[in-house]
């Protein structure tokens, strides 16, 4: 459950038990099911709850005999949910992985249940069961250290904390000929600067580029305040670096801002969107933005919403602000209320649905490489990929084709139709 580092960590999870034990993706063939969980916000939290309380139920008269709950919610809440979530048999924090199946033995060892959130062995686990075709995530960073106020990750995951490129280069030739490989971290442009001797994604970016595994490499979470000279050195003179960026900007009203403690104005992200556009041509930038910050009013909001206007981001997410126990801005005044945070939200999409509609006009009659990820039976056509979408977050091209297509492999797609965030194709 949750963000595609939570991905990686089930990945690395999958592979351990598999050494010792067989896998199944029908929770009514398992004897165990394991729940690797999310609890970024509170929503997340009551998500992931449900899911382990929908397979207790499978826990009375069938095959499932235990429950095994992972990842950030046990990592946060143990002391509190161990007690009471007495549904799950063993909890297990992030850092934990590498003794599930210590954990698996113990409980049908000895029956008890079992709390082994932080009692990790230590053990760096780099083997992957993916579960992606044609694309990976690679996680190169855990932890955060920007402590923005509305954000409990710091509290969850710990501080930034940059994974070895030695151990990074070794996890991706393991995983063999990925086609994408998609970096993640909480802020993947910090990366390097707390080893020893430092580094930066830029180097680490090169390094990986030369690995016949890699065809192609895609940045996720790069915080505007650390994207180099450097960086956007690499984004023009390496071919295998997706001309894509996904950059977190929260907000672009100079106070809201400084209360998230956020780095940067508004106004200096809009020359750093314009810089990228002007020095990288046909880069596709991407961010996210909370609407209905504390303190947020209706000056403040109308600033991000012309931003929104003037920056003609190629993609946007937007999302409502979620009071947290333990962050900073749970105490700030003036908390917006709930039905303003859904009014704003709409207008924030609705702005952007007009940029997207803007830039869809301006690639119709253009030809994209698309990598085919399979057929729409309600569509009737194949779907895919060009590069300035990324799985499960952007829009998707839809294409007809007079032969067969394959999954992963690249076709030549003339877009003839812009519809909302999709785009319409045909193979040439």
């Amino acid at each position: 459950m949750g963000c595609d580092k939570n991905r990686v960590d089930t990945e690395k999870m999958l592979a351990k038990i598999e050494e010792k034990y067989c896998l199944t993706a029908d929770i009514g063939k398992a004897d165990v099911a394991v729940i690797n969980t999310c609890a970024f916000l509170r929503a997340a939290r009551e998500e992931a709850i449900e899911e382990i309380l929908s397979a207790a139920k499978l826990k009375k008269g069938g095959r499932l005999k235990k429950i095994i709950v992972t990842g950030c919610l046990p990592q946060k809440y143990s002391s509190e949910l161990f007690g009471e979530l007495k549904e799950a048999d063993a909890f297990l924090g992030v850092s934990d992985y590498d003794r599930i199946n210590d954990v698996i033995d113990g409980l049908f060892k000895d029956g008890e249940r079992i709390n082994a959130v932080g009692t990790a062995c230590g053990e760096v686990l780099t083997h992957r069961k993916l579960t992606t075709s044609g694309y990976a995530y690679l996680k190169i960073a855990d932890g955060c250290s920007n402590h923005c106020t509305y954000c409990l990750i710091p509290k969850i995951r710990g501080p930034y904390r940059s994974v070895p490129t030695e151990t990074l280069m070794e996890e991706v030739k393991e995983m063999g000929d990925v086609g994408e490989l998609i970096l993640v971290a909480q802020d993947t442009a910090r990366y390097g600067r707390d080893l020893n001797p430092k580094t930066s994604l830029a180097e680490l970016i090169r390094k990986l580029s030369a690995l016949k595994e890699v065809r192609g490499i895609r940045l996720l979470y790069c915080y505007p305040e650390n994207i180099t000279e450097e960086l956007i050195n690499e984004f023009r003179c390496n071919p295998k670096l997706i001309k894509y960026i996904d950059m977190p900007l929260q907000h672009a009203d100079d106070g809201i801002l400084k209360l998230m403690n956020r780095k940067g104005t508004g106004e200096e992200y809009l020359r750093l969107i314009e810089r990228l556009k002007r020095e990288i041509p046909g880069i596709a930038v991407r961010s996210t933005f909370i609407a209905g910050f504390p303190t947020e009013t209706e000056e403040s909001f109308n600033v991000l919403l012309e931003f929104i206007k003037k920056a003609k981001l190629f993609n946007a997410g937007f999302f409502k602000y979620s009071r947290e126990e333990e962050t900073a801005a749970y105490d700030l005044p003036e908390q917006v209320k709930e039905s303003v945070k859904t009014k704003r939200l709409k207008k924030l999409y609705a702005a952007q649905r007009k940029v997207v509609s803007g830039i869809g006009k301006t690639l119709v009659g253009r030809i994209f490489k698309v990598a085919a990820e399979g057929f729409d039976d309600d569509r009737i056509c194949y779907f895919g990929r060009a590069y300035f979408n990324a799985p499960d977050v952007d829009g998707k091209v839809y294409f007809f084709s007079d032969k067969e297509v394959e999954n992963g492999k690249f076709y030549d797609v003339k877009i003839i139709q812009a519809v909302g965030y999709d785009l319409i194709g045909e193979r040439i």
